[in-house]
């Protein structure tokens, strides 16, 4: 299991930005990718950002796309999500989740941190 340690939620105004971070001290090798989901009152949890753990590559939800930017630092252990032009939309609980190799899909969760977006 990969353990996942996530900050760097809060309340913005609309327009704003915000930057999460995620880290995991640890089995590093194992991963293969990392990534974002939310979870908005009364919602499903719905996909945000991944990036590849090795090379770099990402993806986005188009609700997010050219607003919100996946990163990572290898030497930190660390990915971070960039959120720019935050709306009233993109509160939620927002999770990070690893997915390692021999696995099928995100088996790893962090404990969530809340970013609210005022109007």
């Amino acid at each position: 299991q990969v353990r996942l340690v996530e900050s760097g939620g809060g309340l913005v105004q609309a327009g704003g930005s915000l930057r999460l971070s995620c880290a995991t001290p640890g089995r590093t090798f194992i991963i293969r990718r990392m990534g974002w989901f939310r979870q908005a009152p009364g919602k499903e949890r719905e996909f945000v950002a991944a990036i590849n753990w090795s090379i770099g590559s990402t993806s986005y939800a188009d609700s997010v796309k050219g607003r919100f930017t996946i990163s990572k630092d290898n030497a930190l252990n660390t990915i971070f999500l960039q959120m720019n032009s935050l709306k009233p939309e993109d509160t939620a609980v927002y999770y990070c989740v690893a997915d390692k190799f021999g696995t099928t899909g995100y088996d790893d969760w962090g404990q969530g941190t809340q970013v609210t977006v005022s109007s």
